[in-house]
């Protein structure tokens, strides 16, 4: 098992890096708009209506953000999580743990990208 996680290590460290760059960039102002911003009545009236939000997340650019605020952040945080495993329980569970971790991401991806296909 480990020897298949070292071959896919490269598309695993190019989803964690994208995660990163998600989870740093659009995550945030994402979070700030929909969750604080809103509720406190500080956008103009109508800006997260259903009507709204259901044409930009329909939208072929929309669901690609969407997609990557969903996706991207679980790899990043199966890759922390693998490392953070790796140092309590030492290298040798590495290939099970990050096994399980990446399997978890695989079908929160699926999950994800059917969920926003649906849209």
């Amino acid at each position: 098992m480990r020897t298949l996680l070292l071959r896919l290590e490269p598309i695993i460290w190019l989803l964690f890096g994208g995660g990163i760059m998600v989870g740093t960039i659009l995550l945030p102002g994402f979070l700030l708009t929909v969750g604080l911003a809103g509720p406190l009545g500080l956008l103009p009236e109508g800006a997260l209506d259903f009507d709204r939000v259901h044409a930009i997340a329909s939208h072929p650019v929309g669901r690609a953000v969407f997609l990557a605020i969903i996706v991207l952040p679980l790899w990043k945080g199966a890759h922390h999580t693998r490392s953070l495993m790796a140092d309590w329980l030492g290298h040798g569970a590495d290939g099970v743990v990050g096994s399980l971790l990446y399997a978890i991401a695989v079908v929160g991806s699926v999950l994800g990208i059917a969920a926003v296909l649906a849209i």
